[in-house]
């Protein structure tokens, strides 16, 4: 059964003149206003199913989303509601090789970032007890959610923690490249590198998706920000 709308949630909801803010409290059902504008703008065929794309942060609430719009119209099944990462993955499959990737690429996962982050740091001589291979990646995901590349951190590296941050960095990204992977934050960074070097793939995709829903939007990062 359809969850019934405030008055404030149906304006939301039928609200299409321009980009729209929602703002509230917690609970007060700011995910349920966006899945309904989704159905929205199927009904009165604003867009198409593949012309909508609804991002949020986990996964669960991704599933959650899904759950509900199905719920409410079956059409939604084949509508694209992704996390950042998963969405960003979506594109790279396809385009990945724009920015000189094979579109196969592997994803690393936070235990395989360890242990490579461990030996680049045995290779280039660091004490482990005073900089930590999880200290200096937590650096280096903090710099790509800036979009702050390893040459870029370069230039602002002043000291012994950050010089080393940099030789770290710089290997780290030629031992990711050398095998074909991507960690995490990555696949956010490359996707706004491929879009940046690639106006034909970014009109595709501005041409493609007409609405972008973001649930959570306060929670984004630079990067994520950009993407949107």
């Amino acid at each position: 059964m359809a969850y019934p709308l405030n008055e404030q949630q149906a304006k939301a909801v039928a609200y299409f003149d321009a980009d729209l803010l929602v703002t509230a409290g917690a609970g007060t059902g700011k995910t349920s206003v966006l899945t309904r504008k989704y159905l929205q703008l199927l009904e009165e065929r604003r867009a198409g199913v593949n012309e909508i794309v609804a991002i949020t942060f986990t996964n669960k609430a991704a599933r959650e989303m899904r759950e509900r719009a199905i719920d409410l119209n079956p059409r939604t099944q084949d509508t694209l509601i992704a996390t950042f990462h998963s969405m960003c993955v979506r594109i790279l499959r396809r385009d990945a090789d724009h920015i000189g990737y094979n579109r196969n690429f592997t994803i690393v996962d936070p235990g395989e970032q360890r242990t490579l982050m461990k030996r680049i740091l045995r290779d280039l001589n660091v004490d482990p007890k005073k900089f930590t291979e999880r200290t200096i990646l937590g650096t280096i995901s903090n710099s790509k959610n800036d979009l702050v590349t390893a040459e870029s951190y370069a230039k602002n590296a002043n000291d012994l923690y950050t010089e080393i941050v940099v030789k770290a960095y710089k290997r780290y990204e030629t031992e990711l490249k050398r095998s074909e992977s991507m960690d995490f934050d990555d696949l956010i960074m490359n996707t706004i590198l491929l879009f940046d070097k690639n106006p034909d793939v970014l009109a595709y995709y501005q041409g493609k998706f007409q609405y972008i829903h973001v649930d959570e939007y306060q929670d984004t990062n630079h990067a994520q920000y950009q993407l949107v």
